[in-house]
């Protein structure tokens, strides 16, 4: 017999839960904010339209269903199944977040405050969620697939993200690394900078295309479901041992960029989620290139 389908509820703490869990009341909380210019009531407004819309969400589930909820700080410790639809209900980057801890699974994306929120992965609105379900486990269901960036160490460490990764120090001190694409022929280069960033079409909306834009870059940003990554090098230094001219570049499908660690210890993380990285130390290399695994975002 097989099982039934899961949903579920990805959310993350509102920003008056973490006042109260801070403050302790909602008066002190109200103090503290008054006292730095600033109102409790359009922080607890959009607190009780988050719950609202979670409540909403919950409540279009099949009574057949199972259901589960994971919190944003717990998604490294929850076990996603095969079977799950996974309902992310928050903002795009609550999407990303969840992504890499997902191999295929379908993803609905919940906007719980239209009109504050880009609205470029979380999509929809909480009345669609049962609409959405049922998509989601019938034949044929219209998904993007959207490409997700992978870096794999030569120990086994792996991390996928759906934005974009960063390879650098965890600090502001300078990264020190050889970096180069691929084993076949051609140059690599020993570098000191602030790090590497190699990004996907859906990150081109972020940080990628924050520093596309300051290199005046005429390559073109790939589409978020392209299977082609973009990777620049952070204010690489030009010194006698370090050089700068491997700087920006394009990874399609089977390529990969390597970077080989030459200084104590660097980190890759994923979407800003630094609490979960991999850890590098000396004469240790990575690959970075384009993952196997996609996000299934329901559209």
């Amino acid at each position: 017999m097989s099982l039934a389908p899961r949903a579920v509820l990805v959310h993350r703490t509102t920003e008056y839960e973490e006042l109260l869990a801070r403050h302790g009341t909602h008066g002190q909380a109200e103090f503290f904010l008054s006292s730095r210019g600033r109102s409790i009531q359009d922080v607890a407004e959009r607190h009780h339209r988050t719950r609202r819309t979670l409540a909403e969400v919950s409540a279009a589930v099949p009574v057949q269903w199972r259901q589960n909820r994971v919190e944003r700080a717990d998604l490294d410790r929850f076990l996603f199944a095969p079977e799950d639809v996974v309902v992310v209900a928050g903002q795009d980057g609550l999407v990303a977040n969840t992504a890499k801890y997902l191999t295929g699974q379908p993803v609905v994306g919940i906007d719980t405050d239209p009109g504050r929120n880009p609205g470029v992965l979380v999509r929809h609105r909480a009345a669609d969620t049962a609409r959405l379900l049922r998509a989601a486990v019938a034949r044929g269901a219209t998904a993007e697939e959207l490409t997700m960036v992978e870096a794999v160490a030569d120990d086994t460490q792996r991390l996928v993200a759906l934005n974009e990764i960063y390879l650098g120090r965890p600090d502001h001190q300078t990264s020190r690394y050889r970096i180069g694409v691929d084993d076949g022929p051609g140059a690599t280069e020993a570098q000191a900078s602030s790090g590497v960033l190699v990004g996907t079409g859906t990150g081109a909306t972020g940080w990628l295309r924050s520093l596309w834009r300051e290199r005046g870059s005429s390559r073109p940003l790939p589409a978020p479901a392209e299977a082609m990554l973009l990777w620049y090098v952070r204010e690489a230094w030009p010194s006698p041992a370090t050089g700068t001219s491997l700087v920006e570049g394009v990874l399609p499908a089977g390529r990969h960029l390597r970077l080989t660690v030459e200084s104590e210890r660097l980190v890759a993380f994923g979407d800003g989620m630094e609490s979960d990285a991999l850890e590098l130390t000396w004469g240790q290399t990575v690959a970075v290139g384009v993952s196997d695994t996609s996000l299934r975002l329901l559209v």
